[in-house]
């Protein structure tokens, strides 16, 4: 495997000092934009980490799939739901393409049921948990993306055990959000629930992208 350069590292370490640290600034008395810049900081540098490893088109492929995220951190704060969700589903479309490109060679009919059962299971789940009945659909819609996205990560060949794994993580943070609309409106531990598995998603899947794009790399590069 290629060594990282110190510069990865760095952004790699500041990212997740960022990530974890943004947590415990929700009770400071930051302004919006403080706030939405300590938020969109995590996933930013995991954006920068990426770019600092690319050297192929799934490298600055995983780096636009962060960048999107970060995006959408920032304006789930700053514009609203819908928007965020919107730049939330265009880096999980670029994710799709990613992992498309990169399908496990001799996926068994096990993992395509898995796949299968995940997709179905979040639309559902995702569509039920809404107490605004009339935005229920547009909830479905983002969350048919969304376990698409993950499907397909845990059907490629990237480590299911972060990759993978990760997709899955992204997924029930996501319903969590879903479901504080609903059932859990209220709940304080939610909010921790949401990021903490969002952003430990977010950091696996692209290390484990990353680290395979590196490990192919290396024999091109000794």
């Amino acid at each position: 495997m290629t060594a990282t350069s110190l510069p990865a590292r760095v952004a790699l370490i500041a990212a997740v000092v960022a990530g974890v640290s943004y947590m415990f600034s929700w009770d400071l008395p930051l302004s919006q934009a403080q706030s939405l810049a300590w938020k969109g900081a995590g996933v930013g540098l995991l954006a920068l980490y990426a770019a600092l490893r690319a050297r192929t088109l799934d490298g600055w492929l995983i780096c636009a799939v962060m960048v999107f995220g970060a995006l959408g951190d920032v304006l789930l704060g700053a514009a609203g739901l819908v928007t965020g969700a919107v730049a939330f589903l265009v880096g999980h479309l670029i994710a799709i393409w990613l992992y498309m490109r990169n399908r496990r060679a001799g996926i068994t009919g096990r993992a395509r049921l898995l796949a299968s059962l995940l997709v179905a299971a979040t639309v559902t789940v995702a569509f039920l948990l809404p107490d605004d009945r009339a935005g229920a659909p547009g909830v479905a819609l983002y969350a048919l993306g969304l376990s698409i996205m993950a499907a397909c990560a845990w059907t490629s060949r990237f480590p299911r055990a972060t990759t993978g794994i990760g997709a899955v993580m992204f997924v029930v943070s996501d319903l969590l959000i879903f479901a504080r609309e609903g059932p859990l409106a209220d709940q304080a531990w939610v909010g921790f629930g949401i990021w903490s598995l969002y952003f430990a998603g977010q950091t696996v899947i692209c290390m484990g992208v990353t680290r395979t794009l590196a490990r192919d790399a290396a024999p091109l590069t000794a």
